[in-house]
């Protein structure tokens, strides 16, 4: 939404406008389905395709060719290898990405307020505009229908990547503040009242719990649901873990040291749970850089989530 707040205030200024837009990207390509970025008339610059000599590339091309006039919009195949010869983006990290580029005007500034005032809805990449449609869904954030000549890319604005952070306390804290900053919807959940780390978090919807058991009715399945367990205690982890091993998420993951996960895990075998569902649980957490902070230890557990987040993407 960033991008499109960007837009609208240089409109208003009465600037030309280029959106680059990410409709598909296959293996290790930096720039991902739906990023975007705006060049302005007026020299500004907002968002990212990607980064690297491709984006100084494309936005060279915007300034000195595209912001000149109005044109129809078109799309370019970036591929990110120095061995093929057509479509080199100037990178060499082995993947690719399509790009579709539109001219945005003064009179398209209606459209855009009303993606900027709507959390819901569905903004459509077609090959000849951009559109807007407040009353469709997805059941994912994108879907995508694109050949040679014709494409769609659907973005669903009411569908976020979400984390779910049981319990409440300083590394919970860092773990909302850094998982905003990655564009996460964020959940805390706590069955402790007036805590002081709760309070002093001002990024995520908390809910308190009475008792942990409850969670499962709580916390629903979802595939855009990143959970984190980090509660006060082995003790209130079991629980929590034993309510939710059946939920189906993107990922979930419990904080603690090796000695307390194989304890932990061995209780629940004997107590009827199979090393299969416990095979789905990241635990210990996080990606293994010694961290010590709760800052430290809120970015090695966002490390391993975009690891999962992405991984499909980078093994096509």
């Amino acid at each position: 939404m960033k991008v499109w707040k960007k837009i609208a205030e240089e409109l208003k200024e009465n600037n030309r406008i280029v959106l680059m837009v990410v409709l598909e990207s296959k293996g290790s390509s930096p720039g991902r389905q739906g990023f975007k970025m705006m060049v302005s008339s007026s020299g500004e610059l907002f968002g990212s395709i990607g980064g690297g000599f491709m984006e100084h590339k494309l936005v060279e091309l915007c300034k000195k060719e595209l912001l000149q006039k109005e044109f129809a919009p078109f799309k370019k195949r970036q591929v990110h290898k120095d061995s093929i010869a057509h479509d080199k983006s100037g990178m060499i990290c082995s993947g690719e990405q399509t790009i579709a580029f539109y001219s945005l005007t003064n009179k398209d500034a209606l459209l855009i307020e009303q993606i900027i005032s709507s959390n819901t809805g569905i903004v459509d990449y077609e090959v000849d505009a951009v559109c807007f449609s407040a009353d469709e869904s997805l059941s994912s954030r994108y879907y995508l229908q694109l050949n040679d000549e014709v494409w769609s890319l659907k973005e669903d604005l009411s569908v976020h990547d979400e984390l779910h952070i049981v319990g409440g306390g300083h590394v919970g804290l860092a773990l909302s503040k850094i998982g905003h900053l990655l564009n996460f919807k964020i959940f805390t959940y706590d069955n402790r009242k007036n805590l002081n780390t709760v309070e002093q978090n001002e990024v995520a919807k908390h809910i308190y719990i009475e008792n942990y058991e409850d969670i499962g009715s709580i916390l629903t399945d979802g595939s855009n649901k990143y959970v984190v367990l980090m509660s006060f205690g082995f003790r209130t982890d079991k629980v929590v873990l034993q309510n939710l091993l059946n939920h189906q998420f993107k990922y979930i993951g419990m904080m603690g040291s090796k000695e307390k996960v194989e304890r932990l895990f061995e209780e629940m075998i004997n107590e009827g749970a199979t090393k299969e569902q416990l095979a789905k649980v990241h635990s210990p957490i996080g990606i293994q850089i010694n961290s010590q902070t709760p800052e430290e230890i809120a970015v090695s557990i966002l490390a391993e989530l975009i690891h999962e987040k992405t991984k499909i993407l980078t093994n096509n």
